[in-house]
């Protein structure tokens, strides 16, 4: 199958393409956590149409060989990601000490039981938990009592300094073997799959799956799959959906969400269509002017956290009005405010990372050996 090589010149694609990734996964937290309560069981499924697997494919993409590189790119994000939590963190002990201060225990059980059993706390203190601080540094997601969804939407982060890491380190050493690599990925995660009594806990069926969808970007990385190929493609996707619903049951549709952690060959043929309407319209979709959807994609990293902190915020909005508005409507008007909130926070935290660096400096110039 030929495909037809262009210059690895970036275009406005890649920050369109993240920033649509981006209001997906808005809408996938919109759904799934506070939707949870009035927002039908289908609709929830098919958000997940659009998920996170498209932002490892887009890394592909994006990603090379200079180790240097892209180690500095993966501190700067850390560092950028320490600054968010150690923020998180201190808004979560300060309202808390205010709900001590001026309110009740109670008052504060109440106000987290907004977002359900599964995630009220039952341990508040006016004591700083830093043990939880220093867990989130090294990405060990305990959760943030008062933005719950914002730990809860952190696993990506985890296995994209992992993929990233080893990623770049196949580009650099084997670049003439990635098709074996991308081959031993697809082999681990059929035996996975085929045999779940070996499939690893932690992070390794995450690495698996993603990245495949990681190298089969990169090898993507200025070319364009040829409009003959499209409808096989397509085709192969809707062979793949079929025989999922033969050979699980249609009750599989509702378990989408339950094999995406880790990735399991439901969730796997489930995410085909956005993976490869994602590379199919690469190279072809021509972006030529900046656009709100291009701005969130340049700020990808900061509407994730912001997000986050949104989707945890409109549960308190959700559970006044689902009763007093049909699901549908109360789900448009929700997303929207999701994403509106999103953005101003997205802003605020850009800002806060700006000073945090500036702090850093200054700490690094007065400490500096003369």
């Amino acid at each position: 199958m030929a495909i037809r090589y262009f210059a690895m010149k970036r275009d406005l694609y890649i920050d369109f393409a993240k920033g649509m990734a981006t209001l997906s996964i808005i809408f996938i937290h919109t759904a799934f956590w506070s939707g949870q309560f009035y927002i039908e069981t289908e609709v929830r499924v098919f958000s997940l149409v659009f998920d996170v697997a498209l932002f490892y494919a887009l890394s592909g993409i994006t990603s090379g060989s200079d180790i240097e590189k892209t180690f500095y790119r993966l501190l700067k994000l850390q560092i950028t990601y320490m600054i968010f939590v150690t923020l998180l963190f201190f808004l979560d002990y300060f309202f808390k000490i205010f709900g001590l201060t001026f309110f009740s225990p109670e008052w504060l059980q109440n106000f987290y039981a907004t977002f359900g059993s599964k995630y009220a706390a039952t341990g508040i203190s006016a004591i700083p938990q830093w043990e939880n601080l220093g867990n989130w540094y090294l990405h060990q997601y305990t959760n943030a009592d008062t933005f719950p969804v914002v730990m809860g939407s952190f696993w990506y982060l985890k296995v994209y300094f992992i993929l990233t890491v080893f990623g770049v380190l196949i580009l650099k050493f084997f670049p003439k073997h990635i098709n074996w690599f991308i081959g031993l990925c697809i082999t681990l995660t059929l035996l996975f799959n085929i045999f779940p009594e070996i499939y690893p806990t932690g992070q390794v069926g995450y690495l698996a799956f993603y990245m495949t969808v990681f190298l089969l970007g990169n090898k993507l990385k200025g070319k364009k799959i040829p409009t003959k190929a499209i409808p096989v493609l397509y085709g192969l996707v809707a062979a793949a959906l079929i025989w999922m619903f033969m050979f699980y049951g249609n009750e599989i549709f509702y378990k989408i969400n339950r094999n995406k952690f880790p990735p399991k060959i439901p969730y796997i043929i489930w995410s085909l269509f956005s993976l490869v309407t994602l590379f199919i319209f690469y190279n072809r979709l021509k972006i030529t002017k900046e656009s709100f959807v291009t701005h969130i994609g340049r700020n990808a990293i900061f509407f994730y956290f912001a997000q986050g902190i949104s989707s945890s915020l409109v549960y308190f909005l959700v559970v006044p009005l689902k009763e007093i508005m049909p699901w549908w409507i109360l789900m448009i008007l929700i997303y929207i405010i999701n994403i509106l909130l999103a953005f101003v926070i997205s802003g605020g935290l850009k800002k806060f990372d700006h000073w945090g660096w500036k702090i850093l400096e200054f700490l690094r110039i007065k400490t500096a050996v003369k």
